[in-house]
C-alpha cells in the first residue's frame, strides 16, 4: 500500500504558554482513548524517549490528526505544558508527516506491534535512546519484505540494540564471568543470569552459536553498523531466536507479550 499523502502541518490546539523549543522525531506505539474526542498517545521519541501525551480533537472527523498520527509513520511532533504546570501526559502541539513510510499490512504490522509492544514494556518514560530510535526507523522497512529470513534477521538484530540500550546485553566478545575471549570455532549460549558461556552438547540443553558469530555481533553493535548487524544475525537466526527469546522474557518478567502469543494462536490455526 502506498504511503498517505503528506497533510498540511495539525495544530492539535491554540499556542500554549510553553512547548518545547523545536519539534522533534517521533513514532506513535499506541494510543488510547481519551474522552469522545481526544486520544492519549504513546509516542516514541528521539529526544525525549517514551513520552505521553494528549492530542486534543484528533478523534474528530475533521481533524487534520486523524490522517497523522499511524502507527509506524515518522513524524515530526511539538509537546509540552503550560509554564508552571509539571504533568506526566503533556500536551500535543502539532504533528507532521515525515513521509517514505510504507503502511505496514498483515505478519508485517503484527511484527511492527511486537517491537512497539517490546519498547513500551521494557523503556521508562522520558529516558532518551537515540541509538535505539535510529535502529528501530531502520528495522521497520525491512518488516514488509517477502524474504523472511531478512525479517528475521531485522527482528533479532533490533532485539539485540534494544537489550543492549537497556544495559542488560554484555560484552559478546568474551565470557562474561571470566572475561576470557571466546573461541571462534566453539559454540557458546547467552543465559540470562550469567551471560555469555560455553554451550554444553554432552545434555543437549544448551543450543549455541560459535564464538566467531558472538565476536561479530559485537563488533557489529559496538560501531552501530546496522546493515552488518543483520548480516550476522542471518547466520544463527535458529539459535538467535530461542536465545534472545529467553533472555527478553527474563527482564519482562511476569509481563506477557499479547503480540508473541497472537502469533503464536495464529500459526496454530
Amino acid at each position: 500500500m502506498a504511503a498517505p499523502r503528506a497533510p498540511a502541518r495539525a495544530s492539535a490546539t491554540r499556542p500554549a504558554a510553553r512547548a518545547h523549543a523545536a519539534s522533534e522525531a517521533a513514532f506513535v506505539l499506541h494510543h488510547y482513548d481519551w474522552s469522545e474526542s481526544s486520544l492519549i498517545l504513546d509516542l516514541f521519541t528521539r529526544e525525549h524517549g517514551r513520552v505521553a501525551v494528549v492530542a486534543k480533537g484528533a478523534k474528530r472527523p475533521y481533524s487534520q490528526l486523524r490522517a497523522v498520527l499511524l502507527p509506524f509513520q515518522r513524524l515530526n511532533v511539538n509537546f509540552g505544558t503550560r509554564r508552571g504546570e509539571q504533568a506526566e501526559v503533556q500536551t500535543l502541539k502539532s504533528a507532521e508527516w515525515q513521509g517514505g513510510g510504507l503502511m505496514l499490512g498483515g505478519g508485517a504490522m503484527l511484527s511492527g506491534f511486537y517491537l512497539n509492544e517490546l519498547l513500551m514494556k521494557l523503556l521508562a518514560r522520558n529516558d532518551a535512546h537515540p541509538t535505539l530510535f535510529d535502529a528501530y526507523a531502520l528495522t521497520l522497512p525491512h518488516l514488509g519484505s517477502a524474504d523472511l529470513a531478512q525479517v528475521q534477521s531485522a527482528l533479532r538484530a533490533f532485539e539485540l540494540v534494544l537489550l543492549r540500550e537497556h544495559g542488560v546485553l554484555p560484552a559478546l566478545d568474551q565470557i562474561t564471568q571470566t572475561l576470557q575471549p571466546l573461541d571462534p570455532q566453539r559454540a557458546y549460549s547467552l543465559l540470562p543470569e550469567v551471560g555469555l558461556v560455553a554451550a554444553r552438547d554432552d545434555d543437549g540443553a544448551l543450543p549455541g552459536a560459535a564464538g566467531a558469530v558472538w565476536c561479530s555481533l559485537e563488533q557489529a553493535l559496538a560501531h552501530q553498523q546496522w546493515a552488518a548487524l543483520q548480516q550476522v544475525c542471518a547466520l544463527a537466526l535458529t539459535e538467535l531466536k530461542g536465545l534472545l527469546r529467553g533472555l527478553l522474557q527474563y527482564h519482562l518478567g511476569s509481563q506477557t507479550l499479547r503480540t508473541r502469543q497472537l502469533m503464536i494462536e495464529l500459526a496454530q490455526t
